[in-house]
């Protein structure tokens, strides 16, 4: 199986980000323009938090905030859960379930790599799994000999 470092590299590593002291209404500004579910919250290059669609969909709505008004800082997710580059899909596909979250930074030491969603794993891992798949097919029918 691959690693999370063989996604990104397929993907993309950019980051969209956003400074605690926004506002939700810039989050949601910045995360349709790049059609974005999630935005590292950062300030001084250093990740404070991160803010997802989740964030504010439960954190303003149902709580009766202005999203012109409302800071990052005031819903984002501050304890932020990531994985390291070289980890293996599957254990993101599972502290994904096992946290019953969206988004996972990822970082190669203490460089941030990118940013991974639950359908960016999922679409890996049934690449890998056609892959697989297509190598079998061909090597039962001897691969056309």
């Amino acid at each position: 199986m691959s690693t999370v470092r063989d996604m990104i590299r397929k993907k993309g590593s950019e980051v969209f980000s956003i400074a605690p002291d926004a506002t939700v209404y810039d989050v949601l500004t910045i995360m349709a323009k790049h059609n974005s579910g999630a935005l590292m919250v950062v300030q001084n290059g250093k990740v404070e938090g991160i803010i997802s669609e989740r964030d504010c969909v439960r954190k303003m709505d149902l709580e009766g905030r202005s999203p012109k008004t409302t800071k990052v800082s005031e819903i984002m997710t501050s304890k932020v859960i990531y994985v390291e580059a070289s980890q293996q899909l599957e254990e993101c596909m599972a502290l994904m379930i096992d946290k019953n979250i969206r988004h996972l930074p990822v970082y190669d030491g203490k460089d941030l790599l990118g940013l991974i969603s639950v359908r960016d794993v999922l679409k890996e891992v049934i690449d890998v799994q056609k892959f697989m798949i297509s190598q079998l097919e061909h090597y039962i029918t001897g691969g056309g000999r």
